[in-house]
């Protein structure tokens, strides 16, 4: 099998505690900051950081939904990371920064499929879900 992986980053005028918290409330900010690729949205344990079971679909595209049941880690400061127990799918995000300015930064990666259906998931699903993690971002920019 092969690594796919999905990076976006974005800079948010919001001090770093505030937008670390945003990340972690799974049971409000998370949930208004999700873009129509995402349904069935429902927390089933926890709600904030680390020990949250969130449950979601993620459509991204007209084809290929994930049924995502996402347990949540926090192996240290300003990262949170969401594994999906149905695939392999991990998201990782990380907060960092100084003063007023916030860098938030979503990185996902998944085992990818062989053959010529992996070269065209390689070629093409990093930036189909590249495209999704900028809306949550701006959405997240918007929320703080």
């Amino acid at each position: 099998m092969n690594q796919v992986q999905a990076l976006a980053e974005r800079t948010i005028a919001a001090p770093v505690d505030r937008v670390r918290a945003a990340v972690a409330d799974y049971q409000g900010v998370r949930s208004r900051i999700l873009t129509p690729h995402f349904s069935e949205y429902e927390v089933r344990a926890g709600g904030t950081g680390a020990g949250t079971e969130v449950h979601w679909k993620l459509q991204a595209t007209s084809k290929r939904v994930r049924d995502c049941l996402v347990a949540v880690t926090a192996p240290q400061p300003g990262t949170l990371v969401e594994a999906d127990r149905n695939s392999t799918l991990i998201t990782t995000w990380t907060v960092d920064g100084s003063g007023d300015t916030s860098t938030v930064r979503i990185a996902t990666t998944w085992e990818g499929a062989n053959g010529i259906g992996g070269f065209f998931e390689r070629l093409f699903a990093p930036a189909g879900l590249k495209r999704i993690h900028d809306e949550l971002l701006a959405n997240l920019a918007k929320e703080v």
